[in-house]
């Protein structure tokens, strides 16, 4: 009997050891799957600090080539600047030494006092027919002496405005007319023509607008008196010819003695 019960209790530890020491298929599924997501996550936070040193590393990098590049920048803005700088000084140098120079140029090699503008408005003439505005005017001796005066002149819808200018001698009044002073030069468009003329006894050139019915003529008196008339709703070039002809251009001659 009692050999029987120790077989029995034998029997019954060695059970006990084997359920004890064995695992059901579900329960090492579990630890395996514990086990491959805690893997999983050691990866994943292995490769998420990866990540981050790299990016520090090329936003570093990146930062350096910025910093440099904005530092070329700088100093070729600078180089720039100063080139310019340098240019419009000696831009401001070089009108300066003209201005000079143009100031002391006459026609007898000293400097020129031009006449007072009212002197100039003396030249104006009465026109039949045509009504004349007040006239304006102005003078300055530097940096470039000249004076003028111009008024405009009205009848009907016709108008005509006159400008007269001592340039007293200063080439860098006159040398804008020079190409169209050229004897022989003529101009021929679709609305009209240009070309140089000559007006009672003085030099100069006309401009004509057959569509606009416009014109415009430019004389030079005594080499130094600049007179212009610009004429709008005319009957012809003609017409401005013979207006200009009516200037007094003797009294502007005898101004600049």
């Amino acid at each position: 009997m009692r050999q029987v019960l120790s077989l029995v209790v034998a029997a019954a530890l060695v059970s006990l050891a084997a359920i004890g020491c064995g695992k059901t298929p579900e329960e090492k599924a579990a630890e395996d799957l514990k086990e491959a997501t805690e893997k999983a996550a050691d990866a994943m936070a292995q490769a998420g600090a990866a990540a981050a040193q790299a990016g520090a590393a090329a936003a570093a990098q990146a930062g350096a080539a910025a910093a440099q590049a904005g530092a070329s920048a700088a100093q070729q803005g600078a180089a720039a600047g100063t080139e310019a700088a340098k240019g419009m000084e000696e831009f401001a140098k070089a009108m300066q030494g003209m201005a000079t120079a143009m100031s002391s140029a006459s026609a007898g090699g000293k400097a020129a006092d031009p006449v007072s503008f009212r002197d100039l408005q003396t030249a104006f003439p009465a026109v039949n027919g045509w009504t004349m505005d007040k006239p304006k005017g102005e003078r300055m001796t530097a940096p470039v002496a000249f004076s003028q005066t111009e008024t405009r002149y009205r009848m009907g819808e016709s108008q005509i405005d006159v400008k007269i200018v001592d340039s007293a001698f200063q080439q860098m009044l006159v040398a804008p007319w020079a190409m169209f002073l050229a004897a022989g030069y003529e101009k021929e468009t679709d609305d009209g023509y240009e070309k140089s003329t000559m007006v009672a006894g003085q030099p100069g050139f006309e401009k004509w607008n057959d569509r606009r019915k416009s014109g415009e003529l430019n004389l030079v008196v005594a080499k130094r008196f600049l007179v212009s008339l610009e004429g709008e709703k005319l009957n012809g070039m003609k017409q401005l010819q013979d207006f200009a002809g009516q200037v007094d251009f003797s009294k502007l001659a005898g101004l600049g003695k």
